[in-house]
């Protein structure tokens, strides 16, 4: 019987050491993961988020110069506006751009996309080809010359014609971008009305940021196409 009782006490002790031991291990919180999986290309739906919210907009649009627009004399697409400049070693602006709004975008050794898919917001289509879309300047160039951009210094045209930065490339379906020129929102809107608060959104920062004017009836359609946010 005293035999059982010491066994008994024993095999107490023993768990009274586990319990302690145990207590003394920190616990370490496991991180939430997200509900929704990452897009494995991570930029499906690049593009398509206005830069800033529309209070701001309709704010910063108030700010925006009015004056009549200038003439394109002396105006010239590859002197005045120098662009696709080189990022990294042979990858452009152009070929950055590609592979930061496509999917699963693969490159030759001279950057260029031979695979991936790009979703132009302008229209809402998706393609496969790299020679179905184009790099479009939200603010197109010889808009820019007309807007002000004539008498900035050539560096700042340059740092115009090549923002990765603000929302001022995009890739867009060719044939769109053809369609769309030089014009300003009063005289070319995207088919696809659910993108108009998003360009009407960047149109306004790029406009803000650059010191460009707009016209009275410029500033009337980028109202109108706020009422879409």
């Amino acid at each position: 019987m005293v035999g059982k009782v010491r066994a008994v006490r024993l095999e107490i002790a023993r768990t009274t050491v586990a319990l302690v031991l145990l207590a003394s291990v920190p616990v370490v919180a496991c991180a939430a993961f997200p509900a929704t999986p990452a897009d494995p290309g991570g930029n499906s739906t690049a593009g398509t988020t206005p830069a800033v919210p529309v209070a701001e907009a309709r704010k910063l649009l108030g700010t925006l110069q009015v004056a009549v627009r200038g003439t394109l004399d002396g105006y010239d697409r590859d002197t005045k506006f120098p662009h696709w400049k080189t990022v990294s070693g042979t990858c452009n602006v152009r070929e950055e751009l590609l592979k930061r709004d496509g999917v699963n975008v693969t490159v030759n050794a001279e950057c260029a996309a031979v695979s991936g898919a790009w979703r132009s917001p302008y229209d809402g289509e998706t393609w496969r080809k790299a020679s179905d879309v184009d790099v479009d300047h939200l603010v197109p160039l010889a808009h820019a010359w007309i807007s002000g951009a004539k008498s900035w210094p050539q560096a700042k045209r340059e740092d115009f014609a090549n923002d990765l930065t603000r929302p001022q490339l995009r890739v867009m379906t060719d044939k769109l971008n053809q369609q769309k020129g030089d014009k300003a929102p009063d005289q070319w809107k995207p088919p696809l009305v659910s993108f108009w608060c998003t360009y009407a959104t960047d149109w306004i920062v790029i406009k803000a940021q650059y010191g460009l004017t707009i016209t009275v009836p410029e500033r009337t359609a980028l109202s109108s196409m706020l009422d879409h946010c």
